[in-house]
């Protein structure tokens, strides 16, 4: 073992240098945290230097690590984090000097969460260089470290052995808890409120039912409000320490950010903390990559994820500024990032070219459908407002229909029909959502005119979801933005078997729309009228309609 004492060594005395290098040969019985004897010899050079003196000891007692610090903190030495090895802990103990007499500090339950220490510990120290009170602190699972009663230096009490051995053993029963969620990313969820804003119940609800969504665990959820993001890390630094601790408390692999992050801010906090960093978009496009099933939604959402991603694109290791060499890399060329931005954009543009190409056949059918003069019927609405279900329950179909987000992302046309020998196309589209992520605006388009080309939409909303106000407010917006919002639309209260009688009552009175339960054929009586008499009031038919503009 190299006996060298690492730190702020700067302005001290060969002598106390080597008074430090003599701690080395302390030796602890492995049932102390810290002898009264070493207590006493690292109050006194504490005291004497007036710098915090630490030693870093291990389960035989023996010390591995001296350090120094300043008057008022210890900066331990680079031997990384462990994440593996659930239940168990690094094997050694910080015992440090605080010489304002203060318990232990933030700064000490930061190292012992994100070093998995065994224990940390600190003596308090008077200007004579006595040891006073010694503090101890310990992990605990899936909660903040936890402090025993202060104790006296000079006579230690805890017994370390026991100590340790039970931490282990409750954190081995944790990790046998947590392992039943096999394949599940574990996560922490922040959710920062910026400004006045009153939706962040929604919110917060909303992002919870997407982790849901993906199969991600929410282990916890973290909340901030703040006038104006911060720039660099979204919360404050301050925020993100805690974001830190709770992560390796919990054992989380993710963090999920809402709402979402710049690319300078992703980068800083995976920097920062190194951890999976994702946002509210990143989370979506994740769904629509599990629930996209044929080509024409397989392109799009690598069309998305790649839009989203460009910007993001970074060398994280310290080759990012080296050239590619070897024959056709000299000269000027390129460095690995660029490379990677050049080949992104290629597969961006080579995928809009394939999705125009699947687009032009698209039209092409659906001219062939114009043809047949029947009118069309899109199904709109936020996600998860049961469209799918409700198509199903009209045309006795079998679309995909899940209490999930974006189980539908390809649009699935049926045929219903009408009475006197009048037939419609009814077509399910992808669900929307609040602040829609412009990339998934961009790479749907194509899915999306399907709504351009119909000649009735039917708003579908959730009428048992408290946010509803909200939804169709967001739903109102992406419409206007695709320019839809001119487009003839029926609103459809949907879910009123979740609704009571008076409620149900109160929209089918005042909602300005038609109430439904789509698990119910009875109570689509008054909606098909309604239908009918959009498409073919006054006795003219929708297919003279369409001619009179083609």
């Amino acid at each position: 073992m190299q006996e060298e004492v690492t730190g702020n060594l700067q302005g001290l005395k060969t002598s106390e240098i080597k008074a430090l290098e003599r701690l080395y040969r302390r030796r602890v019985a492995p049932t102390e945290v810290v002898s009264s004897e070493l207590c006493a010899q690292l109050a006194t050079l504490a005291a004497e230097m007036h710098r915090q003196v630490g030693v870093l000891i291990d389960r035989r007692g023996a010390i591995q690590h001296v350090i120094v610090g300043d008057a008022s903190k210890i900066v331990l030495p680079d031997f990384g984090r462990i994440r593996g090895g659930a239940g168990r802990f690094r094997g050694l103990r910080l015992v440090h000097t605080h010489l304002r007499n203060e318990p232990l500090t933030r700064d000490d339950l930061t190292d012992l969460a994100l070093l998995r220490l065994d224990a940390v510990a600190a003596i308090t120290v008077d200007a004579a260089g006595r040891p006073g009170k010694l503090y101890i602190g310990h992990m605990v699972p899936d909660g903040p470290a936890a402090e025993l009663p202060p104790e006296p230096a000079t006579a230690p009490r805890t017994n370390f052995v026991d100590l340790i051995a039970g931490l282990e053993s409750q954190f081995g029963r944790a990790h046998r808890v947590a392992s039943t969620d096999v394949g599940k990313d574990r996560a922490l969820i922040v959710h920062v409120q910026l400004g006045r804003a009153k939706d962040t119940e929604a919110r917060i609800a909303e992002l919870r039912e997407l982790c849901r969504t993906a199969g991600v665990k929410v282990l916890d959820l973290l909340v901030q409000r703040r006038p104006e993001p911060d720039p660099k890390f979204l919360v404050g630094r301050g925020k993100l320490d805690d974001i830190l601790l709770r992560a390796m408390q919990l054992g989380a692999e993710v963090v999920i950010f809402d709402p979402d992050l710049t690319p300078g801010q992703a980068r800083a906090i995976s920097e920062a903390t190194e951890l999976k960093v994702l946002d509210r978009t990143m989370l979506i496009l994740d769904i629509f990559a599990q629930h996209a099933t044929s080509r024409d939604g397989k392109l799009q959402v690598e069309l998305a994820q790649l839009g989203y991603a460009l910007p993001r694109l970074i060398e994280k290791n310290t080759m990012m500024s080296r050239l590619t060499g070897g024959i056709g890399g000299r000269g000027p060329g390129e460095t690995k990032l660029e490379i990677n931005r050049r080949r992104a954009r290629e597969r961006i543009h080579l995928l809009e070219k394939r999705l125009e190409d699947l687009a032009a056949d698209r039209r092409l059918r659906r001219k062939q459908r114009g043809r047949r003069e029947l009118p069309i019927i899109a199904i709109c609405g936020y996600t998860n407002a049961g469209k799918s279900t409700l198509l199903n329950s009209l045309t006795e179909g079998n679309a995909r229909a899940e209490n999930k987000l974006f189980a539908t992302l390809d649009p699935i046309s049926r045929r219903l029909r009408f009475p006197e020998e009048r037939e419609v196309v009814i077509t399910d589209t992808v669900g929307f959502i609040r602040d829609l992520p412009e990339e998934l605006v961009a790479a749907f388009r194509a899915t999306l005119e399907e709504m351009a080309d119909a000649d009735l939409l039917v708003h579908v909303v959730d009428a048992s979801d408290p946010d509803r106000d909200q939804q169709i407010r967001a739903v109102e917006g992406i419409l206007n933005d695709l320019g839809l919002s001119d487009k003839p639309r029926i609103l459809v209260w949907n879910k009123a078997d979740k609704l009571e009688d008076t409620d149900a009552d109160h929209l089918a009175v005042h909602g300005g729309g038609f109430v439904v339960s789509s698990l119910d054929r009875a109570t689509f009586g008054p909606l098909l009228l309604g239908i009918e008499r959009m498409l073919w009031q006054a006795g003219k038919d929708a297919p003279v309609a369409r001619a009179a503009h083609a």
